[in-house]
């Protein structure tokens, strides 16, 4: 008697991205605005980040808020339902809650209901492993479309009395649809860790240290109270990062794994319509247009000059930006490069919606 054989599920060759959408919140923060907090000036921010302003969302608006409004401009773009969605998966570090899932509620929120939903913490290379999880699971008969989605509320884990990444930072989120296609649409992923930097970007506290000035507080006399107030805006975790490890291994290392997701992709640098790294430091972006020799008529993101750094939407932000103002690349072949805390990346060339 011979053994059973499962069915497989029909599998797709290729999958691209059909559609794309954003979310930029209302508040505009200047550098002035950031100088009342630390001493600098609007000269040095430009000189040394490319910054100008940074966009940061009330107090009101959440992560799923943003992830939603993005989300359903995606979807109107690719002319789908959602309930048509065989997965959602936002990228983010900033949803306040360690579960459930951000995109468990988005899910429900968009009508996408039973679909496959779940979060990716890989700070700013979290869009980037998306896009290879997404490609995967289309290619695979897993789904048919998948939305993928960076969303960020970093203005909730910053102190902006610091001055190692606090003005560096914005809010928003960006989404895209990854569906089937006829073509090669997404190439392969290069995408790892190294962990021996694992303190070089990160959380000044953790959550036991919160849970254990809760317990304080629980046996606390009430003359006590602006004591434990003040011991718990100490303790509340925020971001912190150590400028020169991270500048040095984004421009030498991330040089490197771009150039990777080029040759895996088989492509050159003169084939590519645009180059769409993580929206970090505009001196990192120099730095990497440079070291890759990229030719001038490949157009460059630069989205954080008016953004910030958005962590895991940077990527979709600069790219439905770019879309906007040259509509002309759409179809043209993109090199896009995550790279952040953990420290992580992750690099593909994709076709531009």
């Amino acid at each position: 008697m011979s053994a059973p054989v499962l069915k497989q599920a029909p599998t797709n060759e290729y999958s691209r991205i059909v559609g794309i959408g954003v979310y930029r919140p209302d508040v505009i923060v200047t550098n002035d605005d950031v100088c009342q907090w630390i001493d600098s000036s609007d000269e040095w921010i430009r000189q040394r980040t490319g910054i100008v302003t940074r966009h940061r969302a009330a107090a009101d608006v959440s992560v799923i808020d943003m992830a939603e409004g993005a989300a359903r401009e995606a979807l109107k773009h690719a002319g789908i339902e959602a309930s048509q969605l065989g997965a959602v998966i936002v990228s983010t570090v900033t949803h306040p809650y360690a579960t459930p899932s951000a995109a468990a509620a988005l899910t429900d929120r968009l009508g996408a209901t039973p679909a496959p939903a779940y979060d990716i913490s890989a700070a700013c290379a979290g869009y980037c492993y998306g896009i290879a999880q997404g490609d995967a699971l289309v290619r695979s008969g897993a789904a048919e479309y998948v939305l993928v989605i960076g969303a960020e509320k970093l203005s909730d884990v910053i102190d902006n009395h610091e001055r190692t990444i606090s003005f560096l930072l914005g809010d928003g989120a960006g989404a895209v649809i990854i569906g089937p296609s006829d073509t090669p649409g997404i190439g392969p992923s290069v995408w790892g860790s190294d962990g021996s930097k694992w303190n070089a970007i990160g959380m000044t506290h953790s959550l036991d240290e919160v849970r254990k000035l809760g317990e304080t507080a629980r046996h606390s006399d009430e003359s006590d109270d602006q004591a434990i107030i003040s011991a718990a805006q100490d303790v509340w975790p925020t971001l912190r990062q150590d400028g020169q490890t991270v500048f040095r291994w984004a421009v030498w290392e991330m040089a490197k794994v771009a150039q990777q997701a080029l040759d895996v992709a088989g492509i050159e640098a003169s084939d590519l319509a645009a180059f769409i790294p993580h929206q970090a430091n505009m001196r990192i972006v120099d730095e990497m247009v440079k070291k890759l020799k990229l030719p001038e008529t490949v157009v460059v993101a630069r989205d954080i000059a008016d953004a910030g750094n958005t962590s895991a939407a940077s990527i979709p932000l600069a790219t439905h930006r770019l879309l906007q103002e040259n509509p002309g690349l759409s179809g043209g072949l993109a090199l896009q490069i995550g790279f952040g805390a953990g420290l992580v990346f992750g690099a593909q060339v994709v076709v531009l919606p």
